[in-house]
């Protein structure tokens, strides 16, 4: 077999592999790339009224959050902006959690949701796991992504043009030509025109799915220098514990937290409850986007601070990988990057689509050209005889 012959053969098979897996991750992909904007317009407990006063304080808000949730507890939550909700995520028995929205003035709750009946969660659930188990759907997905980048790769290698005078030509959808035309031009120009960003996609959901991506983007971007500081891990001092009287110490870091980093839109805190576990803080430079953020690690016996990392003075991989969600879903950039990310995954969406169209034809057109051979060899036959 020839080398092209070997790439077609590897493009074809992988694409009937992990067809079906990249159609439904792309259209899921599309779906949440506008999630923000959908539910801002359609929910209106996502939006608070601006108060000119400060939030109250997380102790505040999380016992509001559990008041009438008897056994549940709750380690994480958001204050999203000043005019948006506070959010705290509660881990009900049995392990089911709930997500209370509370007005970050008053305390008031504006919205108990059941994560598992959120239109979007459910799509985003279906684009992490395909609704299997986490551990195996996220290996399936994962795979898949990987099969698929294979495959826009040994896509690019049989489509590219091998002479100058045709290249023009091939990078041009040929809109008046038969309908299987149209087909093959919407499956080679638009996967060339996709390629890159689609690849880009890829691999910041690879590295939500396997930590071996994830740190090999640390190490390229770091060019494979060590940053020891950014790895270490702290904990508390257990036998500190009740040590502190007066305000309580989650009220206290967050104080701290908020002049240390005056400017941020949106902050999260999260309480590691191990007996040796810490408080982290982070600081948002803008509400809903998850780069550009400024980190804070306190002791959570005495409110201590353990550790202060600006984005500033952030490795270029720790950059990298604080950049990623916003680089899947393509808000890094606003809301053009929105778009561009959004019409990728639908070319993406479509390509095992058009491929397979293609794969049809050219058996169809297989089968019929056997069958003249057939009829040929037979009237030729019967003309001897």
């Amino acid at each position: 077999m020839t080398f092209k012959k070997i790439i077609l053969f590897c493009h074809r098979w992988l694409g009937f592999i992990s067809g079906l897996v990249v159609f439904i991750v792309s259209v899921t992909g599309c779906l949440f790339c506008f999630q923000d904007e959908i539910q801002d317009a359609f929910y209106s407990y996502r939006k608070v009224e601006v108060q000119h006063k400060p939030y109250l304080d997380p102790s505040v808000l999380k016992a509001e959050a559990l008041k009438d949730h008897k056994g549940a507890t709750a380690t994480y939550m958001y204050y999203y902006g000043v005019d948006r909700p506070a959010g705290v995520l509660v881990n009900m028995p049995k392990n089911e959690m709930l997500y209370v929205y509370l007005n970050p003035y008053t305390g008031k709750v504006t919205h108990i949701e059941n994560p598992a009946k959120n239109f979007f969660i459910v799509v985003e659930f279906i684009h992490l796991y395909l609704l299997l188990p986490p551990k195996i759907g996220s290996l399936v997905v994962g795979i898949s992504v990987i099969i698929f980048m294979v495959i826009m790769i040994t896509g690019l290698i049989l489509w590219w043009p091998k002479r100058k005078s045709d290249r023009k030509r091939s990078f041009n959808i040929k809109w008046n030509g038969r309908w299987r035309r149209v087909n093959y031009d919407l499956h080679n120009v638009l996967g060339f025109y996709a390629t890159s960003i689609a690849l880009i996609l890829s691999i910041t959901g690879l590295s939500m799915v396997f930590e071996s991506v994830r740190e090999g983007i640390y190490t390229t971007a770091n060019l494979g220098r060590s940053y020891p500081s950014e790895k270490e891990v702290l904990k508390s001092d257990s036998l500190l514990k009740n040590k502190v009287k007066g305000k309580p110490v989650i009220d206290q870091v967050f104080t701290i937290a908020q002049a240390r980093a005056p400017r941020a839109e949106m902050l999260s805190i999260s309480e590691d409850a191990s007996a040796a576990g810490t408080i982290g803080i982070n600081a948002y430079a803008q509400t809903l986007h998850y780069y550009k953020s400024d980190e804070f690690i306190f002791e959570k016996y005495t409110g201590k601070l353990l550790k202060q990392t600006p984005h500033d003075k952030k490795s270029p991989g720790m950059k990298m990988n604080d950049m990623n969600y916003d680089l899947h879903v393509g808000q890094i950039g606003g809301l053009t990057t929105k778009i561009i990310a959004f019409l990728t995954s639908l070319i993406c969406a479509s390509l095992p689509i058009t491929g397979f169209i293609i794969w049809l034809g050219k058996r169809k057109k297989s089968k019929s050209k056997k069958v003249k051979e057939v009829v040929h060899r037979r009237v030729h036959k019967q003309h001897l005889a």
